[in-house]
């Protein structure tokens, strides 16, 4: 039973990384979005909030939100996109660390910051984060990490379905990923 177990696991991991190869190739070759509504991009990371606080909590993480903006796009993707960045924040955020997310409206455009305290980026490893499978240097790694190294390509190809972009700052250790 105890194999069984672990092989259904591994299995399950396996059809992840299947399903999230695929939706990379799917976004990547312009292929149109599932649905298109209007989403309160508050209102989504303030569910996320939810769903993260436990994990937050227990490592006496603070998360914040600031600022408010709507878009129009998929609403699963979009949750998807942000719940990755607050996932490799809870992640990367050591203890009594903080996360902020920042909502900002321009004239053209609405970004949403996710930011981090914690180990800074190499600069030189910055431009890679995004790359599927790539998998930060050893003072952002987590030993205790399971993923295949495909969220943030992930995100960068939701933000390329929806006409944006995703990038990355990391400087005097906060970690800021702009959506």
């Amino acid at each position: 039973q105890e194999v069984l177990a672990s092989n259904s696991e591994d299995l399950q991991r396996l059809a992840r990384i299947v399903s999230d190869m695929l939706l990379l190739a799917t976004t990547e070759h312009g292929l149109t979005l599932p649905t298109q509504e209007r989403i309160r991009l508050e209102g989504e990371a303030l569910a996320l909030f939810d769903f993260y606080d436990a994990l937050a909590q227990d490592k006496h993480i603070a998360l914040s939100l600031v600022g408010e903006g709507e878009i129009e796009g998929d609403r699963l993707m979009v949750r998807r996109a942000i719940s990755n960045l607050l996932s490799n924040a809870l992640r990367h955020t050591p203890r009594n660390g903080s996360i902020a997310v920042e909502i900002e409206r321009a004239p053209d455009s609405t970004t949403v910051h996710v930011s981090n305290t914690g180990a800074t980026v190499s600069p030189d490893l910055l431009p890679r984060l995004f790359d599927r499978f790539f998998r930060a240097d050893g003072a952002r790694m987590n030993p205790t990490s399971v993923g295949a190294g495909l969220g943030l390509a992930i995100t960068r190809a939701i933000m390329l379905a929806h006409g944006g972009r995703a990038t990355v700052t990391s400087a005097n250790g906060l970690t800021r990923f702009s959506l």
